[in-house]
């Protein structure tokens, strides 16, 4: 009896044992999630600063065409080393998808050309908002208490950063920062419904593949060899762009979506930081008060879904 109840006894341990290791290499992964997370938002910030850098003198069609070249070679030995990724269930959405986060890529760029850094990036938070809205509206999902509110809260927030009220209007560059924000949540509303068929892996390589040719056709209308100086940044800024969806892809694989998403507000003070540095723009206080509005109804929305699942399962 003693004997079985020793052997019991290690088993018990080495059960908490392995449960204990489990937690922490959950642990291990949720912070490394994080930390992908930050880093993705403050390559998000350098992005930006680089499109005002040479917006100057580089045409954003132009900008578009070499961000997706350069993106595509950094990746391609990746989808050659796995030509299995290629193989997808749609057709004419990968297509419609590239064509869509081209515009939604160039309005931003011209949103970063045009008006303050901080009031763009405020702005670009706007995108979960307007996804929650076409998913009542085209995928006939129902309209829950918590997300109204958080819509509500949102737009207030939008208005805030916006000031319509003010005498000389709302600035061309914030309205181009709107619409960048709506195509992106347009192009989410496609991708609920292609994610159920192709993987991640597919989705980015298809979208890659598909948006260089697409970004030629407008660039070669504004062509203009760029400097030396300015090629090799747009060489860097499109490295950095495929780098950047893969480590945001690999952050929401190792953590909760809820875990993850708080820190991409981080891009605000990045921002901010970067600009006043490399071009003196100061932040007012209604950009900071909207922004946090933005983004605390985003966060809504995500705590509304994950209350969704929980209730699922």
């Amino acid at each position: 009896m003693e004997g079985a109840g020793e052997l019991s006894a290690h088993r018990e341990c080495g059960a908490s044992m392995s449960s204990n290791m489990r937690v922490k290499g959950q642990d291990r992964d949720a912070l490394l999630g994080v930390g992908l997370m930050m880093l993705v938002s403050a390559m998000m910030a350098m992005d930006s600063v680089i499109v005002r850098h040479l917006s100057a003198n580089v045409h954003p069609f132009v900008m578009g065409f070499t961000r997706a070249g350069f993106g595509l070679i950094v990746v391609l030995p990746w989808i050659l080393r796995r030509p299995g990724i290629l193989k997808t269930h749609y057709r004419f959405r990968h297509f419609l998808r590239a064509g869509l986060k081209l515009a939604a890529l160039i309005a931003f760029f011209f949103a970063f050309a045009a008006a303050p850094l901080a009031d763009v990036t405020a702005i670009a938070f706007t995108s979960p908002i307007f996804v929650t809205i076409g998913a009542w509206l085209f995928l006939s999902e129902p309209p829950r208490a918590l997300r109204v509110a958080a819509v509500l809260v949102g737009f207030a927030g939008v208005m805030i950063v916006l000031r319509p009220g003010q005498a000389s209007g709302i600035p061309a560059g914030l309205l181009f920062a709107l619409a960048g924000a709506l195509l992106t949540a347009l192009i989410q509303l496609i991708l609920k419904r292609m994610s159920a068929h192709d993987s991640t892996e597919t989705l980015v390589a298809w979208n890659l593949i598909l948006t260089v040719p697409i970004a030629l056709v407008p660039a070669l209308f504004v062509w203009s060899t760029p400097a030396p100086a300015e090629m090799a940044l747009l060489a860097f800024q499109g490295a950095m762009g495929a780098l950047n969806m893969m480590l945001a892809t690999k952050a929401f694989s190792l953590a909760e979506a809820s875990l993850i998403t708080p820190f991409d507000f981080l891009r605000l003070p990045f921002v901010a930081l970067l600009g006043y540095l490399i071009f003196a723009q100061s932040v007012p206080v209604s950009t900071w008060i909207g922004g946090a509005v933005i983004f605390a109804a985003s966060l809504l929305m995500a705590r509304s879904a994950r209350r969704r699942l929980i209730a699922q399962t």
